[in-house]
């Protein structure tokens, strides 16, 4: 089935969206280890988020991508957030392994979106490695779910309980998800997922709680499940999932010789029964997806980018995208650059999307040549654990 072919039975309910003004792309700057005594954590460089592609400059670059490559890259609506904005889903290549990465589900959370685009640039050209790859993988990207969250700077989307109340009658009277947040007005998205791609809300699964399985009653993990589902029925397994988000800036390797500015995690699912028969569950695979990216950034020796460090391996997180997904058969990574627009705007803003840049093409380019099945899972458990530091 066609790129074309395949978003249209996707978002068959979806109307075409408008696009709008010209797009802005990150700053490089030089990337050098950080040591553990530099500031961190308490200013955001007086620009928040201003330095970030916005909604609307973030369609205009998709275009524009789509245009400047003729269609190699091919974008199209998915679906629509709460407050009606258009959320985009880019693809790119013919191949027989599938890798779905996500991006910004978590609205101040803007590096994995500038990364994003960048790296569509690469794999949308006319170069022969890039034309090369294209045969060997298909990479499928939601350059930004949170679309709501993302113009307001915040975690949450921009979704009531009344809301969710209209969308879903039958939960009238019941006790408010426990991922839904009264002060803001929203939902963290990220709760919202269960491996069941069929699941309909049920009164007595509410208000749950972080071990439990979400519920899909926010239109953006409505998205997200749809366009799995479609890659699922037109692949049989979405191989790989890949879901860029941002953490706490202040994290150190744990010699504490450098900061780290990047966490990476195979490890969402404490124990697969508990959630069901999953036979399709692998975490070596995982694992492995997990030292590609480990190993690329490794490859860029003094920089800085090598600094990498585990995310805690102590979280079962069934209802968040990589552990639902990872049930289903997926192999699963989690990017949380040390970074959000809270505590540092635009600081570093180069280096940190760089770092994704390339662990996020290291782990494509792995998976286009099949190098990533070659690899040693056990490599995983030695990736050194980040240590918490406070703001100073």
């Amino acid at each position: 089935m066609s790129a074309r072919r395949w978003i249209a039975a996707l978002a068959s309910t979806v109307l075409t969206a408008g696009l709008g003004t010209a797009a802005v792309t990150a700053t490089a700057t030089g990337a050098a280890a950080i040591p553990p005594v530099s500031h961190c954590g308490t200013e955001a460089s007086g620009s928040g988020s201003n330095g970030f592609v916005n909604h609307d400059q973030l369609a205009s670059a998709l275009q524009q991508l789509e245009t400047s490559t003729g269609g190699t890259v091919d974008v199209e609506v998915a679906g629509y957030s709460n407050q009606g904005r258009a959320i985009h889903i880019a693809r790119v290549g013919e191949g027989d392994k599938v890798v779905f990465v996500q991006t910004q589900i978590h609205g101040n959370e803007m590096h994995g979106t500038e990364a994003a685009l960048e790296l569509l640039k690469r794999w949308g050209s006319d170069s022969p490695a890039a034309r090369e790859l294209r045969e060997n993988v298909t990479v499928v990207v939601i350059p930004r779910l949170n679309v709501d969250g993302g113009e307001l700077d915040q975690r949450q989307n921009a979704m009531t309980w009344d809301d969710a109340v209209a969308d879903f009658p039958q939960l009238e009277g019941v006790s408010p998800a426990w991922n839904y947040n009264a002060r803001v007005g929203g939902f963290d998205i990220n709760r919202d997922f269960n491996p069941d791609l069929d699941y309909v809300p049920a009164p007595e699964d509410f208000p749950g709680n972080s071990a439990d399985t979400g519920w899909y009653i926010t239109p953006e993990a409505q998205t997200s499940r749809n366009v799995y589902k479609a890659l699922e029925e037109e692949f049989g397994t979405v191989d790989y999932f890949v879901d860029l988000h941002n953490q706490w800036s202040c994290y150190a390797t744990d010699d504490l010789e450098n900061m780290s500015p990047l966490s990476i995690s195979a490890k969402f699912i404490d124990n697969p029964a508990e959630f069901g028969n999953w036979p399709k569950f692998d975490m070596n695979a995982s694992k492995r997806a997990n030292v590609a990216v480990y190993q690329a950034l490794q490859g860029r020796g003094e920089s800085g980018f090598g600094d990498l460090t585990l995310y805690p391996q102590d979280t079962n997180l069934p209802g968040t995208a990589l552990g639902s997904y990872q049930l289903r058969g997926s192999a699963v990574v989690l990017f949380e650059t040390s970074s959000q627009t809270q505590y540092d705007g635009m600081k570093r803003n180069g280096m940190l999307t760089r770092q994704i840049e390339t662990g996020l093409g290291g782990l494509v380019d792995a998976v286009a040549d099949g190098s990533v099945d070659a690899l040693d899972e056990s490599v995983y458990d030695t990736i050194p654990q980040r240590v918490y530091l406070p703001a100073d």
